[in-house]
């Protein structure tokens, strides 16, 4: 395998080891519930159902998944609890392929997309924006590609501060005007420095407020317009950063801000620190919004692109 072959062992062994909390945590209280039954009954679907949501999959989801499950074992007579774990798999894999979640086998190389890619990330504050605007510059710049910061948090001196030393880590331009600017200033010189040094991607930091949407909305807006001065189609994405570990109140913020403005893409942090990886799911069917990647270690290259076989792969892993 080359380099920057898409899922190579070492990736596959973080992502097995990152979803170990979830996986654990599911199946521990999947193998409890069906201690001593053979059949998959009401009974054995009411548990499943109550794992399934206090894994953070989601009531919707969780109903959807039951029903499907319903379906099949109404179809094959013959289906016990020893086969559920392998039923479950493929259900969930099937929603995950139903929804926008689809396998981008490398999201870090730049050849079918505009030049430079403008990149926005939205997200509120302590989710891992920053970390994952700097995680997300490092693999870009491995790959060879110029990659250019703009540091538009301008409401925190320690988001700029932090992300001029993500700048300096992963040898990164990056353009701020210090704490309490015109964040749409920012990512106006952000853009014109690109297209000076020819660069590849271009990243915007944004300030995460929800408790003043109105706001947010306006400021997100005014950046985008001011950006269109310079780059008509920009910004070619709308990144939302959301913290896994905490569950369903990232369902919660994804809800926000996507009453705000319009999301293309997502990436969800920190699931090697929690059992709530089952937030995955739920997102991605809940808001039909691709989850692109899913932060599973703290290096920077463990941040990966979300292949949805191979997370329900390592999801499912060693069972029975």
């Amino acid at each position: 395998m080359g380099l920057f072959d898409f899922f190579s062992k070492e990736k596959k062994e973080t992502l097995d080891k990152g979803l170990e909390k979830t996986k654990d945590s599911f199946f521990g209280k999947l193998s409890r519930a069906i201690v001593g039954k053979t059949t998959i009954d009401e009974e054995v679907l009411d548990e499943l159902e109550d794992i399934l949501v206090s894994s953070d999959v989601g009531v919707e989801t969780t109903v959807k998944v039951i029903r499907r499950i319903e379906e099949r074992v109404a179809r094959d007579k013959y289906a016990t609890t020893a086969e559920l774990d392998n039923i479950l798999r493929d259900e969930i894999a099937a929603l995950l392929t139903e929804n926008k979640s689809v396998d981008i086998k490398d999201s870090f190389e730049t050849e079918h997309l505009p030049k430079p890619y403008v990149i926005m990330v939205v997200g509120v504050n302590g989710v891992g924006k920053t970390t994952t605007i700097g995680k997300l510059a490092h693999q870009f710049n491995q790959r060879g590609h110029k990659v250019v910061l703009g540091a538009a948090d301008t409401f925190r001196a320690a988001a700029v501060d932090q992300l001029k030393l993500w700048g300096k880590r992963v040898n990164v331009p990056v353009i701020d005007h210090g704490m309490n600017t015109d964040p749409s200033a920012v990512a106006y010189d952000a853009l014109k420095k690109g297209i000076e040094i020819g660069a590849d991607v271009i990243i915007i930091d944004t300030a995460g407020r929800l408790h003043t949407k109105v706001n947010l909305m306006n400021e997100l807006s005014k950046i985008k317009r001011v950006m269109q001065k310079i780059i008509p189609d920009s910004p070619h994405e709308v990144l939302l950063v959301l913290d896994g570990s905490t569950g369903q109140n990232a369902v919660i913020q994804a809800r926000e801000f996507t009453k705000v403005t319009d999301i293309t893409a997502l990436a969800i942090t920190k699931l090697d620190g929690t059992a709530k990886g089952g937030v995955v799911i739920g997102i991605s069917d809940e808001f039909k919004i691709p989850v692109k990647y899913i932060g599973v270690g703290e290096k920077m290259d463990d941040l990966q692109v979300f292949d949805r076989g191979e997370f329900v792969d390592s999801l499912f892993k060693k069972i029975g």
